[in-house]
């Protein structure tokens, strides 16, 4: 499939596939950054596992951008529970394949020995809207996410971040975290991609048995039935988190973590949705634990 080149220093070597570049070091990726020149670069950053989710990404890069750049890099601080990190799925070549059909101009794929080298104890502290919610059940996290983002992005010098909504916490997180730092990155954030029953597509989701697939739906359609009650008139938060407990109850597979309806800008908890509100929601299928949101605006009503 691609071309085997001499590893140095212990590393991942640089790969040339087909029109494609994968580079391993932060000082190569930033050299080819400069190279660019004038270009508009996009950047999609990634723990690999691509699916059709992270192609809509790139897309949406390739549309906006002169050039795109991809990361793949399995982050370990941003993991909490170690078995998580060591369960998540690694499929670097079929992923390689992904990126070349879309037209992905480069592959940044670091290893943890140069992202964390020996000694390396600085760290991004997330603010107040890492606080709730992900924060609060997976306590580093966001510490983890931030830190590596950010050596991502000194790296590559996009001119656009593209993120997914689905991880709608870790979204505003980083576009607080990056506006606060006066990075010069521009956020943009892209629509939740689902299948066909609802689900949103998640790199996690190739873990669910075929039984905890099929349960999962309840995600989105637990949502969807608050997500209705509001646009009849219902604007009570605490309302409208007993329509989503009471429809994933009744999936006895799925066992709720939290469900929280927060302020779109700011994700602090509301009592009465006023204005753009994120209902948001975590809930564990067997041992794979999933999040989902929709937003709710009363000035579209």
């Amino acid at each position: 499939m691609y071309a085997k080149c001499v590893v140095a220093r212990g590393q991942m070597p640089n790969i040339v596939f087909a029109d494609m570049v994968i580079l391993s070091t932060p000082e190569e990726m930033r050299q080819w950054s400069i190279s660019q020149g004038a270009s508009s670069i996009g950047f999609v950053p990634t723990m690999g596992a691509l699916h059709e989710g992270h192609l809509h990404l790139l897309n949406s890069s390739k549309a906006d951008n002169d050039r795109t750049v991809l990361s793949i890099f399995v982050n370990p601080t941003q993991f909490n529970n170690p078995s998580d990190f060591d369960k998540y799925p690694r499929t670097f070549e079929s992923d390689i394949t992904l990126a070349e059909s879309v037209g992905v101009d480069i592959v940044y794929a670091p290893v943890a020995a140069v992202m964390y080298p020996q000694g390396f104890d600085t760290s991004i502290d997330p603010g107040y809207m890492a606080l709730g919610m992900e924060g609060e059940f997976r306590p580093g996290h966001f510490e983890g996410v931030c830190t590596v983002v950010v050596k991502l992005l000194n790296a590559v010098q996009p001119t656009r971040l593209y993120l997914g909504q689905k991880d709608y916490q870790q979204l505003a997180v980083l576009r607080h975290v990056t506006s606060d730092l006066n990075m010069a990155v521009e956020t943009v954030a892209v629509a939740t991609v689902r299948h066909t029953d609802g689900l949103a597509m998640s790199s996690r989701n190739v873990r669910l048995t075929p039984q905890h697939r099929k349960d999962a739906a309840v995600l989105f359609a637990a949502l969807s039935k608050a997500k209705n009650a509001f646009e009849d008139g219902n604007n009570s938060a605490s309302s409208l988190q007993h329509e989503v407990l009471a429809a994933l109850e009744k999936v006895p597979t799925c066992k709720v973590e939290y469900v929280s309806i927060v302020d779109a800008a700011n994700l602090q908890p509301v009592q009465i949705v006023e204005g753009p509100a994120v209902i948001c929601v975590a809930a564990f299928f067997g041992d794979v634990r999933l999040i989902d949101n929709l937003v709710i605006d009363s000035s579209r009503h």
